[in-house]
């Protein structure tokens, strides 16, 4: 645990487990505050998402009708699956038409999980090179080089009167997604009638009726179309950038250890075989694939530092005072990778997460948060095991992945 000044922001560094725990679930609460920032602001809107909004009982609110929405069209649903599916199927198509060549996977796995987002959020689908999908990819990867690096001006907010060119890139990236986002807003309101609800802005659109028929305005709780189009806005950023770059580690990791990619595909071979395409519900038939995705998760997490928080009143972690405004960043890579709580953590292991009968279990160690933990967890988390299970199960039924001949490995290093 260790504090420092960023600007005029007192910042505490968390890097145990012990503390990390204190801090997302013991008083989950007192630290359920987020910074406010001139990046972030801009990119939600001033806070009207759920990853960047102000703890308090709006927050509350929008997280719960977000969750129904979810509920109704989403997780666990069959319509999701379906989704995944078409998608992997389709991703299965361009890599056997490219399979006596080399071929980046990198970008066809962006578009794969773009697309299954697309879906999940407005019902589109999109083909290659389609100008809209086109723009999105390019507003996307723009955000997130922008939003996720901890720009200077969001350490010294009176920089943003001189030129910048990573604030200019963020807004002219807002700009191309706002129009997106808007224009299917429009068509959704448009045509939604509250009895069939086709994706998730329906199903968002769907749950505020409910709730504004219910006890809502009574308690003073209202979202606005901008809540809505922030909360879409968070699921399209935080779904595409986390699950893309978790199965780009999984193919670095296969292709650094071709026996874990052969012992996946034994596994398969012998519980599906080849007469039929893998399901959600083969989860617990293939436990080693299981692993191996709850490994790549460990060794190199989505987000090696979580989003900030917040004190919201004078509390401790651990022994330590911490200040009411204090920003408290845990570090989840140093979590993920502590001696004290994992065997050899710098090596890949997907062995760590079976047990004696070969069976997969969650983890082996309480030190591991893919996903944070407490009032602030992923709202995704369910979306992206979904995705990246069948992704992989697709692929590796079909294909044994390769580095071209001649051609050095790619670094784990990143």
């Amino acid at each position: 645990l260790y504090a420092l000044w960023m600007g005029s922001h007192y910042v505490v560094v968390v890097n145990s487990y012990r503390h990390a725990k204190e801090v997302l679930l013991r008083k989950g609460k007192a630290f359920a505050g987020r910074p406010r920032t001139v990046t972030t602001d801009l990119l939600s809107r001033g806070g009207k998402d759920i990853a960047f909004a102000s703890y308090g009982p709006l927050w509350k609110f929008q997280r719960k009708l977000v969750h129904a929405a979810l509920s109704m069209f989403g997780e666990g649903s069959l319509a999701l699956e379906k989704i995944i599916c078409r998608e992997a199927a389709s991703l299965c198509e361009t890599l056997s038409a490219a399979q006596d060549t080399a071929l980046d996977v990198a970008p066809e796995l962006t578009r794969a999980v773009t697309n299954v987002v697309c879906s999940l959020c407005f019902n589109s689908s999109y083909q290659r090179g389609d100008p809209e999908f086109e723009a999105m990819l390019e507003y996307s990867q723009g955000i997130v080089d922008t939003v996720a690096k901890e720009s200077l001006v969001d350490i010294f907010p009176w920089l943003q009167i001189f030129p910048n060119k990573d604030l200019a890139l963020l807004k002219r990236c807002l700009k191309v997604r706002d129009q997106l986002l808007q224009q299917k807003f429009a068509e959704h309101k448009e045509a939604f009638c509250g009895d069939t609800v086709r994706d998730l802005m329906d199903a968002l659109l769907q749950v505020r009726l409910s709730a504004e028929r219910g006890s809502a305005p009574a308690l003073g709780l209202s979202l606005t179309d901008d809540h809505l189009l922030m909360t879409v806005g968070d699921i399209f950023g935080a779904g595409v950038e986390t699950t893309t770059t978790v199965l780009k580690w999984a193919v670095l990791y296969l292709l650094h250890y071709p026996e874990v990619q052969r012992k996946i595909q034994e596994e398969m071979d012998q519980k599906i075989g080849l007469a039929r395409h893998p399901h959600l519900s083969d989860r617990a038939l293939l436990p080693y694939l299981e692993a191996t995705i709850s490994e790549v998760l460990r060794i190199r997490p989505v987000s090696p530092l979580l989003i900030p928080h917040v004190s919201l009143a004078d509390t401790s972690i651990g022994e330590y005072s911490i200040p009411k405004g204090a920003r408290v960043i845990i570090n989840l890579w140093s979590v993920h990778h502590d001696e004290k709580e994992w065997d050899k953590p710098e090596e890949f292991n997907p062995g760590r997460f079976l047990d004696e009968q070969g069976q997969h279990i969650h983890s082996p160690s309480p030190s591991y948060l893919p996903f944070g933990a407490g009032i602030r967890v992923c709202l995704g988390e369910v979306l992206a095991k979904m995705e990246l299970f069948l992704f992989l199960a697709w692929l590796l039924q079909r294909f044994t992945l390769e580095c071209p001949q001649g051609q050095p490995l790619p670094s784990l290093e990143g």
